[in-house]
């Protein structure tokens, strides 16, 4: 038995000798700063989630090597040498005086490395507020909602996947200590990286998709059922660490998920908000969310017409939407989005009417949804100065929505304030670039290459349609706008092969021949050249010499270009006898008026034109102004 003890205090005071301790020491510490170093650059240079697991293996696989190498070499003065026996050195010692110790390089680097380590792991260990650190400057705390993953075995449930995300989200938007990203971005994003199976969006997925949205913390929860009992269960985990704050969990039966999805919002967003002010929360600040179905039916609808919405099957949408008012005809969401679906088809008078059905269920909504109502109601009834304004405070509330950015690009665009637009549409593919994902819409790019074109920024403007290109690479709308560029810096052959190749896609896509000529037509009239203009808008009149479109766009080229104003009012007399309400026609004839210096009978075409009008138009709004200004100063003379 003491022989063993003196072999163990041998072997002990070998490893010291040998410096092993030493080396460990300094080789663990080296390791934690490289784990650090890797954790934080992980995520912008985009690595994948087995990278630091890679590490690990590789710093256990260097550690064995490492203390390999400490007990058979030494590093000396004279260069690295083969550690000596414990005899020879101990006979080395016997014949020298002790030196005193000297302070050495490897104690100079083993402290600093110690304060490296202590300074990395002091908020790791004495930050006893989690949620203080990701607070953002305005105090607020940004958080994603993924997607709730559908764990029943049960496809049925798969609908309340987006339910929950999409209800979490409406409800947490009403608070002004949060700042809760919208359901678009999050969908575009997980559209991106091909996740339509919600099972494939782990938690570090989770987190890198929040990253790119400036959420400091995202949401992720799962739907459970054992016999009819279900539950649901929500994590708030910072969206860099992936460390779980709070775990959440509300019980119940399908039948009363409605309440159920209403219990969870309440727990969340009380725990959210009491962190954020760090003081208790009156309870009359968190209001119910007023926009909730008590139909699962109606809510079900509501979701399947979302998804047929991000397609761009508009049509779809809007026979999902109207299933969904079946249900419930309160549910607000479903009429603005059948607004908007008639809107992105050009239905100007049908999406007009469902924006007036949905403004009169304003008190039954969110604060957000009351912003996004007026900016609606302002393009249809009001001036876009007020449509600006509601899309201002809406970035307010959420600065991370291209389509905030694009809506208000497209806003100062129709106003022809082209600087401005300029600046939002520059932050909106800013956004999609950041988050490695194209725009839902080539508009994005085609209305900031109309801006560019306007203020003379060439440069920028060829810049953008090569990326364009990549994107939409068979965009007919697109390919003009090159043609337009290309004639615009002397390049006539390049304008003709664009636009050959934009109409030919055209055709393909079944547009008229007269339609197509009208293109044609409205290319030449951009490029500033107005005889080939008038040849193809005459062109398409001739082709379909009843349609009062034809003769209203020929009429307003003539008179709007003084080609021939006479002509131009037969012509839109003819439009007018076909359709006598029509706003644009009632515009066409108030304006050739105008020319005619007969300002008073201008001013009420002008004005009966504006009152017909289903959604502001610019245009009609600054000739109604020059035609009241002109008949101010007959009165005056």
């Amino acid at each position: 038995m003491p022989q063993k003890s003196n072999d163990l205090k041998s072997f002990w005071q070998e490893l010291i000798r040998r410096k092993v301790f030493r080396v460990t020491a300094m080789y663990s510490g080296t390791a934690f700063i490289i784990l650090q170093l890797v954790d934080i650059i992980a995520q912008p240079l985009q690595l994948p989630p087995w990278t630091i697991t890679l590490v690990i293996v590789l710093l256990c696989i260097g550690l064995l090597i490492t203390l390999l190498i400490a007990w058979i070499y030494d590093i000396t003065p004279d260069g690295i040498r083969r550690t000596e026996p414990i005899e020879t050195v101990k006979k080395r010692k016997s014949q020298t005086v002790p030196a005193k110790r000297e302070l050495k390089t490897s104690d100079i680097i083993i402290v600093l490395m110690a304060i490296v380590i202590v300074i990395l792991l002091y908020p790791k260990i004495f930050n006893k507020d989690k949620l203080k650190d990701i607070k953002g400057a305005d105090g607020r705390i940004s958080v994603a909602v993924m997607p709730f993953q559908n764990m029943t075995n049960d496809t049925l449930w798969n609908v309340w996947q987006d339910g929950i995300q999409n209800e979490l989200i409406a409800s947490m938007t009403n608070s002004e200590y949060l700042k809760v990203r919208q359901i678009e971005s999050i969908t575009s994003l997980l559209q991106s990286k091909g996740l339509t199976n919600y099972a494939s969006v782990t938690p570090s997925v989770a987190g890198a998709i929040s990253q790119k949205l400036d959420a400091n913390i995202f949401i992720y929860g799962t739907i459970k059922q054992a016999d009819s009992a279900i539950r649901l269960n929500a994590q708030l985990i910072d969206s860099e660490t992936e460390e779980s704050f709070k775990s959440f969990q509300i019980n119940g039966t399908s039948g009363n998920i409605l309440r159920m999805i209403d219990s969870l919002s309440n727990v969340i967003k009380n725990f959210l908000i009491i962190s954020s002010i760090g003081k208790g929360v009156p309870s009359g600040l968190i209001a119910p969310n007023l926009t909730s179905t008590n139909s699962p039916e109606a809510y079900r609808y509501l979701i399947y017409g979302q998804k047929a919405f991000y397609k761009m099957d508009f049509p779809s949408a809007i026979n999902w939407y109207l299933k969904a008012l079946e249900r419930d005809s309160n549910l607000t969401g479903a009429i603005q989005k059948i607004s908007n679906a008639y809107y992105n088809q050009g239905m100007y008078k049908e999406a007009k009417k469902w924006c007036l059905k949905h403004f009169k269920k304003l008190e039954l909504m969110t604060p957000q949804q009351q912003l996004w109502a007026n900016y609606y109601y302002a393009w249809y009834f009001n001036t876009l100065n007020d449509a600006v304004k509601y899309m201002k405070q809406l970035k307010d509330i959420d600065d991370q929505q291209p389509l905030i950015y694009f809506g208000l690009g497209d806003t100062y665009l129709e106003m022809y304030q082209y600087d401005n637009a300029i600046l939002e549409f520059e932050k909106a593919l800013k956004l999609y670039e950041r988050w490695g994902i194209k725009p839902l819409w080539s508009a994005n790019y085609e209305e900031l290459g109309e801006a560019y074109h306007e203020t003379g920024q060439y440069k920028k403007e060829k810049e953008l349609y090569k990326k364009a290109k990549r994107d939409f690479p068979d965009d007919p709308l697109l390919i003009t706008r090159q043609a337009i560029l290309a004639f615009t810096e002397g390049d006539s052959v390049a304008a003709g092969r664009y636009l050959e190749k934009s109409m030919s896609i055209r055709k393909e896509q079944g547009l008229s021949e007269a339609n197509i000529s009208g293109e044609i037509a409205q290319f030449y009239l951009s490029i500033a050249v107005p005889e080939k203009a008038e040849r193809y808008f005459r062109q398409a009149y001739s082709l379909e010499s009843e349609n009062p479109l034809w003769m209203n766009n020929l009429a307003y080229f003539l008179i709007d270009n003084d080609r021939n104003i006479i002509e131009g009012l037969e012509l839109i007399n003819r439009a007018l006898a076909s359709s006598p309400g029509d706003y644009n026609y009632l515009h066409t004839k108030g304006w050739g008026l105008y020319k005619q210096e007969k300002y008073k009978d201008a001013l009420e075409y002008l004005q009966k034109s504006w009152d017909e009008r289903p959604v502001y138009d610019h245009k009609i709004y600054l000739h109604l102004e020059e035609a009241r200004k002109a008949v101010e100063s007959q009165k005056n003379n």
